[in-house]
């Protein structure tokens, strides 16, 4: 089937992805706490979250690779195993070490699910559809980022917390393995074969240097930046206040649920603004919001504005998937989206530390300020990106046509001579449709 076609392929990975981000989103902090009750200190869970953000870095470009030369599907149910096993044996391990070790199989395996579908939408999807189904993607994210956390916590609630992190593990481990369920017929084979570029190995450097490439990496770890930053710090932020931790709790909730309603109208939104403008005016909004978290206000105040917060960085990751992968070189597009990760990946692990220092340096406050500087420096970026994919290069008539017409050029072509020149260039037309490119 071509790109563009019937979309219960889509539906069906926005739910696999609602199940395995759900899994992640419950065993992070249900890890946290299982190494609690085995007597880990800060650092120790420090170094635990660090191997779930550090080892798969080393396995992105290989997958991505791999991805770009073959076959998307088989690293989806190869993620949700790796998944499952991940906080399936975290919640039977008996120390630091192996909780760290199955920490960082959690993180591969979330690695391999996000690369296949990634590249998997990239593939399936028309150009003037990636938006909207990059979009709809991410929503299977933020309802697992939703869902997750607040399983995780009724589970884990109770007098043995070593008991009750240990079943979160095992429920995150079995809600994972369901997403295999959906896993039917989510690539046609048609788009994993014959695309121009496939057999090509673009070097790293080139597409880091290709135009769009950047500001589509610097704008994805920007919002994810603010993210992890903002559930980091926004209960700190209340301790200082004086709000109640479940007011905090609903307070994130309206932010998750904002950046929901904002990937449901993404398609009006690009309509109305186009992509570049609408990544610029999201990022400049929410830099000014960030910087607005860290002034004293009403807890209402507090809650519009991180309603908005949430509006505006949900336009960040879909639409920064599609800049990647309509910039960068055809047969490299999976490896760029695994690039893409690879700076998420480095956000995760650098923000919160970096905020850590600033805050103890210059307040609670200071990180969302820096968050705001970085936000507006996206906001820069992202309006000099590509708004479509560089048109396709045509190749040049053979050499001899002009000379033979030149010698005949009183004689009209005839009824055969189109039809000889379509049968000596059978795949001229194949690089103007990159709509199977990875």
């Amino acid at each position: 089937m071509a790109p563009g076609g019937n979309r219960g392929w889509l539906l069906r990975l926005v739910i696999a992805f609602g199940f395995a981000q759900g899994a992640v989103s419950m065993a992070r902090p249900a890890v946290s706490y299982r190494a609690l009750s085995l007597g880990a200190d800060e650092r120790a869970i420090g170094v635990i979250a660090a191997v779930y953000a550090l080892l798969p870095l080393f396995a992105a470009v290989p997958l991505g690779r791999r991805t770009d030369h073959g076959r998307c599907a088989p690293l989806l149910p190869a993620g949700v195993i790796l998944i499952s096993g991940g906080c399936a044996l975290s919640g039977l391990a008996g120390s630091l070490a192996t909780m760290a070790l199955w920490s960082g199989v959690m993180g591969l395996g979330h690695l391999c699910f996000v690369i296949g579908s990634q590249s998997l939408v990239a593939r399936r999807s028309a150009p003037h559809e990636q938006d909207r189904d990059f979009g709809h993607f991410t929503i299977g994210a933020s309802l697992g980022q939703l869902v997750g956390p607040i399983a995780a916590g009724a589970l884990i609630g109770g007098q043995d917390m070593a008991a009750g992190s240990a079943r979160a593990l095992l429920v995150a481990g079995a809600g994972a393995a369901a997403g295999c369920a959906w896993l039917w017929r989510v690539e046609d084979r048609t788009t994993a074969t014959a695309r121009p570029g496939a057999g090509q190995r673009v070097p790293v450097a080139r597409i880091l240097r290709t135009r769009g490439v950047p500001a589509g990496m610097l704008v994805s770890l920007s919002v994810l930046s603010a993210t992890d930053i903002l559930t980091a710090y926004l209960p700190v932020v209340g301790e200082h206040r004086g709000i109640a931790p479940s007011v905090v709790g609903v307070l994130l909730s309206l932010r998750a649920g904002a950046t929901i309603a904002c990937r449901l109208v993404l398609t009006p939104l690009l309509r109305l603004l186009g992509r570049p403008a609408l990544l610029a005016v999201t990022c400049l909004l929410a830099a000014v919001l960030c910087a607005g978290v860290a002034v004293p206000a009403p807890v209402w105040a507090l809650a519009l504005t991180l309603t908005a917060l949430g509006f505006c960085l949900g336009v960040g990751q879909p639409l920064s998937m599609t800049t990647v992968v309509q910039a960068a070189p055809e047969g490299a597009r999976s490896t760029a989206l695994a690039l893409r990760l690879t700076g998420n990946r480095l956000g995760q692990v650098a923000a919160p530390a970096t905020a850590g220092l600033v805050a103890g340096a210059a307040g609670v406050a200071a990180p969302f300020v820096m968050l705001g500087a970085l936000l507006l420096l996206s906001a820069g970026v992202s309006w000099r990106s590509p708004s479509r994919p560089a048109p396709a290069q045509h190749p040049q008539p053979p050499a001899q046509h002009p000379r033979t017409q030149a010698q005949h050029p009183q004689t009209p072509p005839g009824p055969q001579e189109p039809t000889n020149s379509l049968a000596q260039q059978p795949t001229s037309t194949a690089p103007t449709a990159p709509t199977t490119e990875p």
